[in-house]
């Protein structure tokens, strides 16, 4: 049975999640088995977003603490900051329409981080679609 686009975000977060740990301890790592030890099938959406944050995330670090006050990404804990730069990707590199984007990354981190963490994601996804928005 094929898993829901929201499903399928919460396996991203967690490969996201996973890597970053793997970064922290200096571990060695494929991508690619990440994927495949968490999503059972081959996904062109999963494997786009996960590919996508690992390729941008100096751009996607930078642009979250251009928003963030008195905060940056390092911060907030490695499960929120991997919920953040799937939604400001998403957001700013594919054409899921924003407010399914930030419904959905606010409800993960309703799931899986505190409340100033949440707070955090859904200001600064709101501040990035205002700029979109306005062509900045």
């Amino acid at each position: 049975m094929a898993l829901k686009r929201s499903e399928l975000r919460e396996k991203i977060m967690i490969i996201l999640y996973q890597i970053e740990i793997l970064k922290k301890y200096s571990a060695s790592y494929d991508v690619n088995q990440v994927i495949k030890d968490n999503v059972t099938i081959d996904n062109d959406f999963v494997s786009e977003i996960v590919y996508g944050v690992t390729t941008h995330i100096k751009d996607l670090d930078e642009i979250a603490n251009k928003y963030m006050q008195n905060w940056n990404i390092e911060r907030i804990d490695k499960t929120g900051a991997s919920i953040l730069r799937m939604g400001l990707y998403e957001l700013l590199y594919t054409d899921t329409p924003d407010v399914v984007v930030i419904n959905e990354s606010v409800e993960l981190a309703k799931k899986y981080s505190d409340d100033s963490v949440r707070k955090i994601i859904n200001a600064v996804l709101d501040k990035v679609l205002n700029d979109k928005e306005d062509g900045k």
